[in-house]
């Protein structure tokens, strides 16, 4: 039997708590928060004309979403190209030659945590971290889109072999089959583990201070000195990365001049990683937005830096400010990080 008719007000009532989990599932498929967003829009749309035909006795009306979901994010990755991070693209550089930028289709791009459902379940918590780390969701983008479906609706999110099988139209079988591809695959590339970021940790503070204060002072032994060993740092739009903490820091003592002036100004947590706002004077000397940093740890130590050029439109969404007045930055107040 289907459900019955739905008025606006009812439909909004039953359907809005689907926008977090569904932006979370959009994002871990398509891996850019612009085209997740044309998703969960789309998606909110079709479930709002369609819920009068909605069964519950076929389906739950998670699992009836998240099929609309499904087809929604299939469509827009049809002849998508894989998004990836730089290390992804090519060896690491060894000169200071950036390149030419490349179209954003080519990057994953870094999503804020404060859009997806708050969770207060550790096991859950850790889960989510974890899968929407860049790294993970990169990882992801190897996997054909169907194969990223199940993988995700299954060790992910949760829904068991029947419904993920519902949700992609497909029997039990060939959806067991997919997972088990997807999930070697997904091996093959597994991010290597990192520290869950936490701005109420005293450690992580005084890191995230000490990089800061580093970085404005073009300090580059103690830069250098607050690096992993293993660590990477990239820069889209451009291919161009580094490896290791002597080539980051031959590039910051190049760049000293550049990067006169420039202000660093702690945000909320994204793809669960420390975030910064750089902000670079304009003709008039006032701090404007230059690029969101993306900040992975492991050990006490900065293990992975990716910055991504050009976000000033998007800071608001990471609690960022659209410019700085004289004495702001993280060096110069006593901002704390925020946590959401």
């Amino acid at each position: 039997m289907s459900a019955p008719h739905q008025g606006p007000a009812a439909a909004e009532s039953a359907l809005e708590p689907f926008r977090g989990p569904l932006t979370g599932y959009c994002y871990r498929m398509l891996g850019a928060p612009g085209e997740v967003d044309d998703a969960v829009q789309e998606t909110m749309l079709r479930a709002h004309r369609n819920l009068g035909r909605y069964d519950p006795e076929r389906a739950s009306l998670s699992t009836w979403v998240h099929a609309i979901a499904t087809h929604v994010c299939l469509d827009l990755l049809r002849g998508a190209r894989r998004r990836a991070l730089p290390w992804d693209l090519g060896p690491a550089s060894t000169d200071g030659v950036l390149g030419t930028p490349l179209a954003p289709g080519y990057w994953v791009e870094p999503l804020a945590d404060s859009r997806l459902p708050h969770i207060t379940d550790p096991a859950e918590l850790a889960v989510r971290r974890e899968s929407v780390r860049l790294a993970f969701v990169a990882a992801l983008q190897w996997l054909p889109p169907r194969q990223r479906a199940v993988l995700v609706l299954r060790d992910v999110l949760g829904f068991s072999a029947a419904e993920s099988a519902r949700i992609l139209d497909t029997s039990v079988a060939a959806a067991n089959s997919a997972l088990q591809r997807a999930r070697a695959t997904l091996e093959e590339h597994r991010p290597a583990p990192t520290d869950v970021a936490d701005p109420a940790d005293t450690a992580q503070r005084a890191l995230l201070r000490d990089y800061v204060d580093a970085f404005e002072a073009h300090d580059v032994d103690r830069l250098v000195g607050l690096l992993a060993d293993d660590v990477r740092s990239g820069m889209p739009p451009f291919l161009w990365w580094l490896d290791g903490p002597r080539s980051i820091g031959a590039a910051m003592a190049a760049g000293a001049d550049a990067c006169a002036g420039d202000r660093l100004l702690p945000g909320a947590t994204a793809n669960g990683c420390l975030t910064l706002g750089q902000y670079r004077p304009d003709a008039d000397g006032v701090p404007r937005p230059f690029a969101l940093l993306l900040l992975e740890l492991r050990g006490n130590r900065v293990a992975e830096i990716v910055t991504f050029l050009g976000w000033g439109a998007r800071f608001a969404e990471f609690g960022l400010p659209q410019h700085l007045a004289a004495g702001d930055g993280a060096a110069g107040t006593a901002r704390e990080t925020p946590s959401r």
